[in-house]
């Protein structure tokens, strides 16, 4: 792997670090304190994500005949570093760049695509996923969620939980089961979260405001052009949408950006001459870097034209180690500054870190996938 940046990587870089400096308002810190999914960050994002696609920069790895530039799979990486390290303005749209979108366009019929598509890459959709159940939550094999044929439609009967944005949502990304069992007979559906019978209730946490919710499905009617792709042969399209999800989150700069500047108040405290600090520090700064190399690795293989493998769980798995390192080096060494929120994002950064071993995959499924088909071990 070449570690250097083209000449290109790098103005683009200057040109989204310098459209955050021209567009984040002085007051975003505080906006940002409320998570990615409450009522302020999404409307945020709305006006931030408009200007983004004006600039040319919410999808700019896009095909240029869908609203992008037809830049590299390394430019949509450097756009989401550069806006995790700045706290993810784009709040629950970074959802519709990096799994949502890529998917309709891939397997959506056109019709489809003309309907999302546009309103994606004018800053002005929000989405959410209805995948985790109360019974099937990493597992999505397991899904109970039931759609069922009624003469040209389908009715969805069913609940998912832990789903982010959907109170907010205009649109989900369902996963239901019309037959079969485990992998067979899984469908995607794309329906609005204005149909009838939908019911979503806030689910309390730490992790943000608004941010995780349940969903309930009640005799929702939806018609058959709902459905992404064949009937029952949604598991290939699934696969491809977790390949992107799973490490298109780059939580490792955020996590880097609040770590340097946890150092800098020890240096200035004079905590830095503690040895155990140090050691700390140091192993906290290896999560990050291990999981940007471990990213980058990955983005090496999309840009290659690779298929999806392992790789993107071993990566998901680091992400998390990272941010849960961060966040634990806070807590055991500067532990005011989560009142006092003096260090950049410190307390969004931590919510964050809680739900990072669940979100996009619980690490437990992710080091079974590592175990046996990265490792080769046996399943018993």
């Amino acid at each position: 792997m070449n570690f250097e940046w083209t000449e290109r990587d790098k103005a683009f870089r200057a040109e989204v670090v310098d459209f955050l400096a021209r567009e984040l308002p002085p007051d975003w810190a505080a906006i940002a304190r409320h998570g990615p999914g409450s009522k302020e960050q999404t409307e945020f994002s709305l006006g931030f994500c408009a200007k983004l696609a004006a600039a040319g920069l919410l999808v700019p790895h896009w095909p240029q005949e869908h609203g992008g530039r037809g830049g590299s799979v390394w430019e949509h990486f450097i756009l989401g570093e550069e806006m995790w390290a700045a706290g993810e303005p784009r709040g629950p749209q970074y959802m519709n760049v990096n799994w949502i979108g890529p998917t309709i366009l891939r397997f959506g019929t056109p019709e489809q695509r003309e309907r999302y598509v546009p309103d994606i890459t004018a800053g002005c959709a929000i989405w959410c996923q209805g995948f985790s159940e109360p019974s099937a939550g990493s597992d999505l094999a397991s899904l109970r969620t039931r759609a069922e044929r009624d003469g040209d439609g389908f009715i969805i009967n069913g609940s998912k939980v832990w789903t982010s944005y959907a109170g907010l949502a205009d649109h989900c990304f369902l996963l239901a089961r019309t037959s079969g069992q485990r992998k067979d007979g899984i469908c995607i559906f794309l329906l609005s979260m204005a149909t009838p019978g939908i019911t979503v209730r806030p689910i309390p946490s730490l992790v943000g405001n608004g941010d995780l919710h349940e969903v309930f499905f009640q005799d929702v009617r939806i018609p058959a052009s709902a459905m992404l792709g064949e009937e029952g042969k949604a598991w290939s399209l699934i696969t491809y949408a977790l390949a992107n999800e799973r490490v298109g989150i780059a939580r490792y700069a955020l996590s880097a950006r609040a770590l340097a500047a946890m150092v800098e108040r020890l240096k200035a405290d004079g905590s830095w001459r503690d040895d155990i600090v140090r050691h700390r520090a140091g192993q906290a700064l290896a999560a990050c870097e291990a999981a940007r190399v471990l990213v980058y690795r990955v983005v090496d293989q999309r840009a290659r034209g690779l298929p999806p493998n392992a790789e993107s769980s071993l990566t998901r798995v680091a992400v998390a180690a990272a941010d849960h390192a961060v966040a634990n080096f806070a807590l055991d060494f500067l532990p005011d500054a989560f009142a006092d929120d003096s260090i950049h994002l410190l307390k969004p950064h931590h919510e964050r870190a809680i739900a990072a071993g669940i979100a996009s995959g619980a690490t437990e499924i992710q080091l079974g996938i590592v175990a046996t088909d990265h490792l080769d071990l046996p399943r018993s």
